[in-house]
């Protein structure tokens, strides 16, 4: 499976809490499979460049039509600047109709724990689904410029 590793775009300020966000999308079909991916890319490189942004990274398994994502930040608010910003509000907007399911995630952890491991985000992903629990921001949990299918 295709995994882009860990990137840190903006050191962590020493003894702070990042925001953490994980995600886990399936699109509806394997033909929705390669423009899911290109426009995740887009959104990637903007990350790479995002204030705010303390680490980011993305694991695509094609073939199940699943993509995860995971990112820290300095702040909720750097990461929903982040995700009202062009050209992620676009790409997600995008892509909606291509979208089977969608999961997020959220949690702080002190800066020295980054980055974080994809076996915790994903145990968090799934409890997330299976519980069907909801974050005070949005009745679906999603940031801004996300759209929760589920």
């Amino acid at each position: 499976m295709p995994v882009l590793p860990w990137v840190t775009p903006n050191p962590a300020r020493p003894d702070t809490h990042a925001y953490v966000m994980a995600s886990r999308f399936e699109v509806r079909s394997l033909k929705d499979v390669p423009r899911f991916f290109l426009k995740s890319l887009v959104a990637w490189r903007q990350v790479r460049r995002a204030p705010g942004a303390l680490g980011a990274s993305l694991e695509a398994r094609p073939f199940r039509k699943v993509f995860h994502t995971l990112s820290a930040w300095e702040s909720r608010e750097a990461l929903y600047a982040y995700a009202r910003a062009e050209p992620h509000r676009s790409v997600m907007t995008g892509l909606r109709a291509a979208m089977r399911d969608s999961t997020f995630t959220f949690w702080e952890v002190p800066v020295d724990r980054l980055p974080i491991d994809w076996d915790d985000a994903k145990r968090r992903i799934d409890a997330r689904a299976r519980d069907g629990a909801t974050a005070p921001e949005r009745r679906d949990g999603a940031p801004d410029g996300h759209d929760a299918a589920r």
